[in-house]
């Protein structure tokens, strides 16, 4: 095919066979996620509670994250994030409640990647200390809000399922099963299945850390100080 130059040649490249075409440009008509997108009439919503301990908040949170359905019946369709409301009876966390749902809102309105949120929110530690709460350590209720929108990320298929494969899932699993039937007449198990005597991983927060063949391992994500 011949194709006429009607401008000046700055640059050029040569293509080979083997090298892969140029991707082409999105289509116009797909709306992507971003601040001038308006709120419709009618939003799909879901709802988490969050118990924490007494001494962090005497009531419970209720968190609602609203999402919009971008491109609704074709092939671009996406469910996206807008809006998060957090509702307590507790007047105590009133003033940043309220200003850290504007903020979250205002980054979901944004568009582009918003995961990034689940990372700052997790980071934060509280100076009077953190709580245990299912197992799992928690450093502050700023990061157990964090860890709600990552469980919501993740349902909407913004984040992936965090998981271990089928090979680290039957290697625990057998190193699970031997550490109880050995400890099992020694020390009965905690509440979240793991050995009481299990230390603290840092890695996913969850007491579950034991010495298995000369090397802690963590029963839970698989983190080992061996390699």
């Amino acid at each position: 095919m011949v194709k006429k130059i009607d401008r000046k040649i700055v640059a050029y490249k040569v293509q080979t066979r083997d090298e892969p075409q140029e991707a082409p440009a999105p289509q116009d008509d797909v709306v992507q996620m971003h601040e001038t997108v308006l709120r419709p009439e009618r939003l799909m919503g879901t709802t988490y509670k969050l118990k924490t301990p007494e001494h962090v908040s005497e009531h419970s949170l209720f968190i609602t994250i609203n999402d919009i359905i971008l491109n609704e019946g074709t092939v671009h369709e996406s469910r996206r994030p807008f809006e998060i409301f957090i509702n307590s009876k507790s007047l105590e966390h009133y003033q940043w409640i309220v200003a850290l749902t504007r903020i979250i809102s205002a980054v979901f309105r944004k568009g582009g990647d918003v995961t990034f949120l689940v990372e700052e929110l997790r980071s934060v530690f509280d100076p009077k200390g953190g709580y245990w709460n299912k197992g799992k350590y928690v450093p502050s209720l700023i990061a157990e809000i964090g860890n709600v929108i990552e469980t919501h990320l993740t349902e909407i298929g913004m984040l992936k399922a965090p998981g271990l494969d089928e090979h680290q899932q039957a290697f625990l699993a057998e190193k699970k099963a031997q550490l109880q039937s050995e400890q099992e007449a020694v020390a009965p198990a905690a509440d979240n299945g793991f050995p009481a005597n299990a230390a603290l991983c840092y890695k996913c927060h969850t007491k579950a850390l034991v010495m298995k063949d000369g090397c802690m391992t963590c029963l839970n994500c698989g983190d080992s100080k061996c390699g």
